[in-house]
């Protein structure tokens, strides 16, 4: 589903990122729950390099991306704009008590027990390369990371899925493992490979991320003044 300008639903991007962070914005969470369930939406970008658009604080407070917007409610958080768009359709957050909960629950996990780990070792590996504490930190880091990989590791066991059919916990556990990429958390775990395998070659998950890619500029707008 291509972005449409006139679409009810408008999701908030970034116009300009740097390289190493491109095909990452969280902002392709929402996209990809769109594509999977054929839902238009349109852009609404911003410049990450200057002032933020007036009143936007008042919509993400740290002026973060995405928000999403539709029919005058207001959401910011990707977890919190999955859940609106899961309850859209039952391709995204099944309707069965349990399996509904089940995928709630792991889409808190993927945010909450995976993604932080990912997020300091990041900091660790980009931010702070070279620096005296990151060197000390990295090592217990990663093998409290392994012992964490080795539980979700053991909890998807042989399933396809997280939750029974994919949901939007798929696309938020597979939006954070690609996040460590540079690692072995996720290549040397074989089922937990084949799993973010199966996720990044849906087609819904390809058309989110060029629509991504399509809406960065190849140098960041002058702050305005």
């Amino acid at each position: 589903m291509p972005v449409e300008p006139d679409a009810a639903i408008e999701i908030t991007a970034f116009d300009w990122v740097p390289g190493f962070a491109r095909g990452f914005v969280r902002d392709l969470r929402p996209r990809w729950a769109c594509e999977e369930i054929g839902l238009a939406y349109s852009e609404r970008l911003i410049n990450p390099a200057g002032p933020r658009p007036e009143g936007y604080y008042a919509e993400q407070p740290w002026g973060q991306v995405p928000v999403l917007k539709e029919d005058g409610l207001e959401i910011f958080e990707s977890g919190a704009i999955l859940l609106h768009l899961g309850e859209k359709d039952e391709r995204l957050l099944p309707r069965d008590p349990q399996a509904r909960q089940r995928a709630i629950s792991w889409l808190f996990a993927a945010l909450n027990s995976v993604e932080p780990l990912i997020f300091e070792l990041s900091t660790i590996d980009i931010f702070a390369k070279g620096e005296e504490w990151a060197e000390l930190r990295r090592p217990s880091l990663m093998a409290f990371a392994g012992q964490r990989f080795d539980r979700l590791a053991d909890a998807l066991g042989e399933r396809e899925w997280l939750a029974g059919p994919f949901s939007i916990a798929d696309i938020a556990m597979a939006t954070v493992l690609r996040e460590a990429d540079k690692t072995d958390l996720v290549s040397g775990r074989a089922n937990l490979a084949a799993y973010l395998a199966r996720a990044l070659s849906r087609p819904a998950f390809e058309r989110a991320l060029t629509a991504q890619l399509d809406a960065f500029r190849e140098t960041p707008q002058p702050a305005a003044a």
